[in-house]
């Protein structure tokens, strides 16, 4: 029987990690959720979490696939970049995905199918067990270790390292399809205290907030999460500061919806960990009232 794609089993965000033994603890990958799947050695692709074909991307990985001599498989994980301190880049993945195919690697952390074999109704941890037997070191095709320790422990050593965060997974949990409550997603976030480019408001979108760095330089945008005294203490100052102009004449055009505004109000915003640009930002306080 060919294999096909598979639907991606997705973790439930969460603020902490799960207490107990029961639970695998790995490096939350900061990349691009991929399939690798094997029907030969001349038929293997990989697709992204929503099924498009994106073996041509991944060329390097989709060699390494044909590297573990298997007859066919169904591997899952997580396509990254390295940057220049060899951990995963997602900017940097961004910028060179789409023209360098032997970029990206693969951390694998699980297999639904092998050989003919059907492993998804077997436990997260023996399908990694089974994962790790087939993976040849020194190739663009690594197995995600887990981490040693429980959830708080080793999410708090991960947060201290500036890593995006870690997925816990029931080792005895069977794989299935979509959103799941035995995989667990626990993000690490920091605060950094920036100063207000602009604001965007469109009917029926959430308000957003466009910052730039004490440098002035453009770090990125966060949803404006303020209580309602606080928004309207933002809109009064947007208000008395409206007229100013963007980082840079491009953005004026990428961004025709945002109101452009003079330097002077801040605001502390929250947003993951180790990136160079504002992710998951959101808007936390306003500062200097």
């Amino acid at each position: 029987m060919r294999l096909v794609f598979v639907p991606p089993m997705k973790p439930k965000l969460v603020k902490s990690p799960p207490l107990g033994e029961d639970w695998i603890h790995e490096i939350k990958l900061d990349g691009y959720r991929t399939q690798v799947i094997i029907n030969g050695p001349d038929d293997i692709r990989a697709y992204s979490s929503s099924g498009a074909d994106w073996t041509k991307r991944y060329l390097g990985i989709v060699e390494a696939a044909r590297e573990l001599g298997v007859e066919s498989a169904i591997i899952d994980g997580e396509a990254v970049v390295p940057g220049d301190d060899g951990r995963p880049d997602f900017h940097k993945m961004q910028r060179v995905i789409q023209k360098d195919p032997y970029a990206a690697i693969l951390g694998a952390f699980d297999i639904l199918h092998l050989n003919g074999h059907d492993l998804r109704d077997i436990g997260c941890k023996a399908r990694r067990e089974i994962l790790y037997s087939i993976v040849k070191p020194g190739t663009r095709i690594q197995f995600s270790e887990a981490l040693p320790g429980d959830g708080p422990s080793v999410f708090y050593l991960v947060d201290q390292a500036g890593i995006e965060g870690i997925v816990s997974k029931r080792a005895h949990s069977v794989y299935r399809s979509g959103p799941t409550l035995n995989w667990l997603k626990t993000k690490s976030y920091m605060h950094s205290d920036l100063n207000l480019a602009g604001v965007e408001r469109e009917a029926g979108k959430p308000a957003v907030a466009r910052f730039v760095d004490p440098g002035g330089h453009y770090v990125g945008a966060a949803v404006i999460t303020l209580g309602r005294e606080a928004r309207e203490r933002l809109w009064a100052k947007v208000k008395a500061k409206a007229g100013g102009a963007p980082p840079s004449e491009a953005m004026r055009k990428k961004y025709p919806a945002t109101l452009w505004v003079k330097p002077g109000v801040r605001a502390r915003v929250q947003h993951l960990r180790g990136e160079e640009f504002l992710r998951h930002g959101s808007v936390k306080e306003l500062l200097d009232e």
